[in-house]
C-alpha cells in the first residue's frame, strides 16, 4: 500500500527543469505594500522538505526537498510575445473554471500576457480532425464561470497521438501550456514535455492535478475533493434517513474512488452515521461469521438500521475471471460492487426470512459536476497564481502541489511512479474504524 513516506526519494528526483535562464525582470515585484516594502518574493534556494518527520531522514544524507512555489526575481517568457493555452482533460471535477479562471485572470492581470486561449474538449483540440477551434481567453469571457459547475472549455477521455499535439503547439506558436487533468492526464504531460524536449522547442509544459479521488502522489489534497466530500455527505445524510424511517432499513451509497477510498473515508467522518465504510485498500469478505453480511445481522438486530459507504473500486475480487473491457481512457472497467453488494444483500435476508428495506443511492456524477464550495474555490486560486508564476520562470515537466502546507514544485515524473492510497495502518483508516465501530470483515478468505 503506498504511503509517500514510505519510498525512498533521491534529492536527484526533485529537481525542476527549466527553458533556459530568465532574464526579463519580474513585473510582480512592483506590487509593493503600504509601507512601501516589495512583495515577497520566492528565493531560487527556498525549499520545502518531502518527509517532514526527523526519524525517516536522520543520517541518511541530504533529505530530498521540494522547490518552493511563488513569484521570483526574473521571468523567462516576454509577455507582450507569449502565447498561452490551457486545456482541460478526463472527467468533470467541481473547481475547473474557478481554476481556469484564476490561471487567466494571473496571466492578464499580473504579467500583462494578452494572447490566451483555451483548447477545447480535451486533447481532442489540439487534433484538426476533431474540429475544435481555440477560444480566446481574456478577464471578460471567464468572468461568471467560476460560480458554475461542469466544464467551461469541456473535456473528453482517452489518449491522442503526443507527436499531433506538440505539432499543434508548435503550429499555433503556443509557448506556454497549462495542463489540468488527472492521473492519465499528467502521463500524457509527461510525454508531451519528453516530446517537446525531444524537438528542442521552448514550450512550458505545466500541470496543476485534478481529480476527485485524491490519489496523485505528493499532492496533500487535490481541488474538488472537499467539494465532493461535502455532496457526497449530503447523500449519506439521507441514506440514514432512509434506513432509520424503516423497520430493518438499509441505506447504501456508493461513492467514487476507483483504486483510492479518500472520498469514502472523508464522507465517513464528516457524518458519523455510517457503519461500514468499504474502500478498495481494505479487504472484504461477504461471508462467514466475520464476513459483512454477518455483521450486518447483528447490527439489524441491535439497532435496527445500518447505513453502508462503498467506493466504486472496493470489492473487485468478487468479479474476478470477467472481462469487464477498458474505458477511454485505458482503465480497466470496474465490476458495479453497488449494484452486486444490493443483489447479495437482498438474498441473504430473504433467505433468513427477514424483511430488508434496501435503498441504494449513487450520487457519482451529481457529485463531480457540482459548483465548488467556497474553500475549493481559494484552493484553486492559489493554484492558478503559482502555476502561472512557475510557467512565466521558464519552469517545465512539473506540476503545482499543497505539501506539508507549501505550495511546491514537483515533477510530474515522480508524481506519476506511485498512487496515492489510504494507508490501512495510518491514522485516517484507524479513525474510519472507531467511528463507524466497523471490526475487520475479513473470515479467512472467504467470499
Amino acid at each position: 500500500m503506498v504511503r509517500e513516506e514510505r519510498f525512498t526519494v533521491r534529492a536527484s528526483q526533485t529537481s525542476i527543469l527549466t527553458l533556459g535562464q530568465a532574464k526579463i525582470h519580474n513585473p510582480v515585484s512592483h506590487m509593493c505594500g503600504p509601507d512601501g516594502s516589495v512583495c515577497a518574493m520566492v528565493d531560487e534556494g527556498d525549499r520545502v522538505l518531502v518527509n517532514p518527520y526527523p526519524g525517516q531522514i536522520k543520517g541518511k544524507g541530504e533529505p530530498p526537498t521540494f522547490e518552493l512555489a511563488g513569484p521570483r526575481q526574473h521571468i523567462y517568457f516576454d509577455p507582450t510575445k507569449l502565447k498561452a493555452a490551457i486545456v482541460t482533460c478526463g472527467g468533470m471535477c467541481p473547481g475547473i473554471n474557478s481554476l481556469v479562471r484564476s490561471i487567466v485572470l494571473q496571466l492578464y492581470y499580473i504579467y500583462g500576457v494578452r494572447n490566451i486561449v483555451g483548447v477545447r474538449f480535451g486533447l481532442q483540440g489540439f487534433c484538426p480532425r476533431y474540429g475544435h477551434e481555440l477560444m480566446d481567453l481574456n478577464p471578460e469571457v471567464v468572468q461568471n464561470i467560476h460560480g458554475r459547475g461542469g466544464a467551461f472549455l469541456g473535456m473528453s477521455r482517452g489518449p491522442q497521438p503526443i507527436e499531433e499535439v506538440v505539432d499543434s503547439l508548435e503550429r499555433q506558436n503556443i509557448g506556454l501550456l497549462f495542463m489540468i487533468g488527472g492521473d492519465g492526464t499528467l502521463h500524457a504531460g509527461q510525454a508531451i514535455f519528453k516530446e517537446i524536449s525531444r524537438r528542442r522547442l521552448k514550450v512550458g509544459v505545466i500541470c496543476i492535478p485534478k481529480t476527485i479521488d485524491n490519489d496523485i502522489c505528493f499532492v496533500e489534497r487535490t481541488f474538488g475533493f472537499q467539494t465532493a466530500v461535502e455532496a457526497a455527505t449530503r447523500a449519506i445524510l439521507g441514506a440514514h434517513n432512509e434506513a432509520t424511517g424503516s423497520p430493518h432499513g438499509v441505506g447504501m451509497v456508493k461513492l467514487m474512488g476507483r483504486l483510492s477510498g479518500f472520498v469514502a473515508a472523508y464522507a465517513t467522518l464528516a457524518l458519523t452515521e455510517v457503519n461500514f465504510c468499504l474502500i478498495p485498500e481494505v479487504n472484504f469478505d461477504l461471508d462467514g461469521p466475520r464476513g459483512l453480511l454477518a455483521q450486518m445481522e447483528h447490527r439489524l438486530s441491535s439497532r435496527g438500521h445500518a447505513v453502508i459507504v462503498v467506493a466504486e473500486g472496493a470489492g473487485q475480487k468478487f468479479f474476478e475471471g470477467q472481462d469487464l473491457g477498458r474505458d477511454l481512457s485505458g482503465n480497466v472497467v470496474l465490476g458495479d460492487i453497488g449494484l452486486y453488494l444490493k443483489k447479495r444483500i437482498g438474498e441473504h435476508f430473504h433467505k433468513l426470512g427477514i424483511e430488508l428495506n434496501l435503498k441504494y443511492i449513487d450520487p457519482s456524477y451529481i457529485i463531480r459536476s457540482v459548483p465548488a464550495s467556497s474553500e475549493d474555490r481559494i484552493y484553486t486560486g492559489f493554484l492558478g497564481h503559482h502555476a502561472v508564476h512557475a510557467g512565466m520562470s521558464g519552469r517545465t515537466g512539473m506540476l503545482v502541489s499543497l505539501w506539508n502546507n507549501h505550495y511546491v514544485h514537483v515533477p510530474i515524473e515522480l508524481a506519476i511512479t506511485h498512487r496515492r492510497q489510504v494507508d490501512p495502518q495510518g491514522g485516517l483508516w484507524r479513525a474510519v474504524r472507531e467511528a463507524t465501530g466497523q471490526e475487520s470483515l475479513l473470515d479467512g478468505g472467504g467470499k
